[in-house]
């Protein structure tokens, strides 16, 4: 069995922020983070269950998910996201990133739990800290073109 716990932030959300990743596996322990100049944090905390399932080696692994983003966990495990391939994602936010999920997703057999957050989960309030670390370093925040581009689009009055 795989363990991932989750995390994402973003400060101003928009704003700067980043993503935290614990993979366990028996012996076997690594964390992940990265940051980005301007995201949101639903889109730090999805991306963060990408970069977990994504770091897996071999595919048909049985995985347990741990998020305290009831936005990730409610709409997979309550089949939302399924309905809104369906529809195109019409009127969803983070529609490339929901299609990376499914993608990587499809390898495995996931799992989610929920947990609350900030709530002295050991491995919650690890992946806090990378995240909340990854969106401060601006040295290396890279760019969310996918947010940007959608951000800066015009609209109509």
């Amino acid at each position: 069995m795989i363990e991932i716990f989750t995390d994402g932030a973003a400060s101003g959300n928009p704003g700067p922020g980043g993503y935290g990743v614990i993979l366990r596996s028996g012996n076997h322990y690594k964390e992940l983070s990265g940051g980005f100049r301007m995201t949101t944090n639903n889109r730090m905390e999805l991306l963060a269950v990408i970069e977990g399932l994504n770091a897996l080696k071999t595919p048909g692994q049985a995985v347990t998910v741990v998020s305290d983003s009831k936005y990730v966990v409610d709409s997979v495990e309550k089949k939302w996201v399924f309905g809104w391939v369906k529809t195109g994602f019409k009127g969803k936010k983070n529609k490339d990133l929901w299609i990376r999920f499914l993608n990587v997703y499809k390898l495995h057999n996931v799992k989610f739990v929920w947990i609350k957050g900030h709530n002295a989960h050991p491995e919650n309030e690890r992946c806090d800290v990378l995240a909340v670390a990854a969106g401060k370093n601006r040295a290396a925040l890279a760019i969310d073109f996918e947010f940007e581009k959608e951000r800066d689009k015009p609209t109509l009055l």
